[in-house]
C-alpha cells in the first residue's frame, strides 16, 4: 500500500526538482502518448527517478511526467500509466492522482484504448465516458481511509463531470469530430474477453470495455477533482464483427485516432 509518508515524499521530490503548479493533470493511454508533442515542455522526470513511484511495465507506455503548457494552461501529463494487472496493488496504479492532486492539479483528463461493445461504435471512435461500471476485484479506498483526500464513502453519482463532457462536446461539434458517449466497464485483464463475456458486459450495459481509468477516477473522486475521460475504440467486440484481436491493429487504431483526441483535450483546454 502507498502511504501517506511515501505520497509526500515522491510529491516532496517532484517539488524539490522543478517550481510548477500545474492545473490540470493528464493521463494518457496506450497508444495515445503523442499528444505530450503538443506540449511546451518546460520539465521531464522519469518515474524511475521519483522515489516511492511504481514503472510501467507495458512497452508503448513511455514512463515520465511531463510538465508544460498546453492551450495556455500548466498541465501535467503521464506519458505512461500503471495497470492492475501488471501485478501493482490499487494503492500503487492511483499514486499518481494523489500525487497530482498535492501538486494542485483542479481537474484531471484520462484517455484509454477500449473495445467497442456497442453496435454504432466504429474502430477510431472517440467515446466520452459518462458512467462506468466497475468490474475490478479491488478497491483503490479498500482499508484505512486517507482522511488527507477524502471521506470514507464518496458519492459517484457524478463520476464523470457534466460540465466538463458537454463542453467536449462543444469542442467536437465547433471541430466537425464524430464523437459518441457511452458507459465504460472496467475489468483486470489482462487477457482479452471471450465472447460470452462481451455479451455480458453488453447486456448488463456496457458500451465499451478496457484495462485501466475507473481505479483513477475513483481515486479522483475521492480527493472531489472533477474528470474527464475519452474511449479511444481500438476493437470491435459486437457479435457481427467480433474477431481475433491482434495487439499492433489495437495499437493502430489507437495511434489513428490520436489526434481527434488531442483536438478534443486541447479544445476542452482553452474553455476551462
Amino acid at each position: 500500500m502507498s502511504t501517506i509518508k511515501e505520497i509526500k515524499e515522491a510529491t516532496d521530490f517532484i517539488k524539490s526538482e522543478i517550481d510548477y503548479n500545474p492545473e490540470v493533470g493528464i493521463i494518457l493511454g496506450t497508444g495515445l502518448g503523442a499528444l505530450v508533442e503538443d506540449i511546451k515542455i518546460e520539465h521531464s522526470i522519469s518515474y524511475k527517478d521519483i522515489p516511492n513511484f511504481p514503472v510501467s511495465t507495458v512497452e508503448t507506455h513511455s514512463g515520465h511526467l511531463i510538465f508544460g503548457e498546453l492551450s495556455g494552461k500548466k498541465v501535467i501529463a503521464m506519458n505512461g500509466r500503471f495497470h492492475y494487472y501488471e501485478g501493482y496493488s490499487m494503492n500503487q496504479v492511483v499514486m499518481p492522482v494523489r500525487i497530482m492532486h498535492l501538486l494542485g492539479i483542479q481537474y484531471l483528463f484520462i484517455s484509454n484504448a477500449a473495445g467497442g461493445l456497442n453496435p454504432k461504435l466504429e474502430l477510431s471512435d472517440l467515446m466520452i465516458i459518462n458512467d462506468h461500471i466497475n468490474l475490478f476485484p479491488e478497491n483503490p479506498l479498500r482499508g484505512d481511509n486517507l482522511d488527507e483526500f477524502g471521506g470514507r464513502f464518496p458519492d459517484m453519482y457524478d463520476a464523470y463531470e457534466l460540465k466538463l463532457i458537454q463542453l467536449a462536446k462543444e469542442v467536437a461539434k465547433d471541430e466537425n469530430i464524430d464523437i459518441k458517449e457511452g458507459v465504460y466497464a472496467g475489468v483486470q485483464g489482462p487477457n482479452l474477453e471471450t465472447p460470452a463475456e462481451y455479451r455480458y458486459l453488453d447486456k448488463i450495459g456496457a458500451d465499451a470495455v478496457g484495462m485501466s481509468t475507473i481505479p483513477e477516477n475513483i481515486a479522483a473522486r475521492h480527493i472531489q477533482i472533477p474528470v474527464f475521460a475519452v474511449s479511444v475504440i481500438t476493437d470491435l467486440c459486437y457479435p457481427e464483427k467480433l474477431k481475433p484481436a491482434a495487439i499492433p491493429e489495437i495499437i493502430g487504431a489507437a495511434i489513428n485516432a490520436e489526434p481527434k483526441m488531442t483536438t478534443i483535450f486541447k479544445g476542452l483546454l482553452k474553455k476551462l
